[in-house]
């Protein structure tokens, strides 16, 4: 391997490895050349977020967007200028992960920084396509897939993994200014968003939190006939995923809602449980 493709995949692996807190513990099960490859995916979405997560002004947070995404288009034509490119179009090619997905997820990104309501559920879907599906979408580019269908189940997917954050980051999100749940959702249920931060955690809020959880835990359904299409590794690092994805959306639950300051996390040894089970799935066992 050239050697500056190497140094790129090591800094994207570390980069991963400090940051990536339940995608890492996923791609551990992965083989050596597909790990790689998901690492080089994290660490250009991770810089993208980087920037849009700073504490500059929002002037100053576009611009470096922006000359994120140009970097990336002259990438794609063999000019890198920085140290996560030759591992990212490295892995776009041998992979054929299409390069719109991350032109859609670089739009997703763009959207934070002018946008922090959504009126409808269809609004905040068109978000979270752009934010987690199309990860979903390159991801089983790398891992392998069988029939086209693959493709939306694997954007259901992605829908259902960014539920389950937004709704673990209620009240953090509010507290900065951003409220993802729908704004018809919040209508209906007759709830402030002051009470996201505020409280009471009253029923209504309640009955929101309940409608807001049975909406992801169906598109986790929807997208459960994904494994079916994978290949063994694939379908264990989605396993994983899914049980650490799904774990989170149950300890939101068993919180009852309740807006604690502290984010829901999993253990650490509950993330190795899991990865755990999986081993049999990614070797065929099973």
């Amino acid at each position: 391997m050239h050697r500056a493709l190497a140094r790129s995949y090591d800094y994207c692996a570390r980069l991963a490895r400090r940051r990536a807190a339940n995608f890492y513990y996923a791609f551990l099960i992965l083989p050596r050349d597909q790990r790689r490859a998901m690492y080089a995916l994290y660490a250009f979405m991770r810089v993208a977020d980087d920037l849009t997560d700073s504490d500059q002004p929002v002037e100053k947070k576009w611009v470096a967007l922006q000359a994120w995404r140009r970097a990336y288009e002259r990438a794609l034509d063999g000019d890198f200028s920085h140290v996560v490119h030759p591992a990212l179009i490295d892995v776009v090619r041998r992979f054929q992960v299409p390069p719109d997905y991350l032109r859609s997820l670089l739009d997703g990104v763009q959207e934070d920084l002018i946008r922090s309501r959504y009126e409808t559920f269809a609004e905040l879907y068109s978000y979270c396509y752009r934010v987690a599906s199309v990860v979903g979408l390159a991801c089983i580019h790398v891992w392998g897939y069988d029939h086209p269908r693959a493709e939306q189940y694997a954007e259901w997917c992605g829908i259902a993994f960014q539920l389950t954050n937004i709704l673990r980051d209620v009240r953090e999100d509010a507290c900065c200014g951003r409220v993802y749940l729908p704004q018809q959702d919040l209508r209906r249920f007759a709830c402030s968003e002051d009470q996201l931060m505020h409280g009471p955690w009253d029923e209504r809020y309640q009955e929101l939190m309940r409608f807001e959880v049975a909406r992801a835990r169906s598109y986790y359904d929807r997208a459960a006939p994904l494994a079916d299409h994978l290949q063994p590794s694939g379908r264990a690092v989605l396993k994983v995923m899914t049980r650490i994805y799904g774990g989170l959306l149950d300890a939101i639950e068993r919180r009852g809602f309740d807006c604690e300051p502290t984010r829901v996390r999993l253990s650490r040894w509950h993330k190795v449980a899991v990865l755990a089970q999986a081993v049999p799935i990614r070797f065929g066992w099973c």
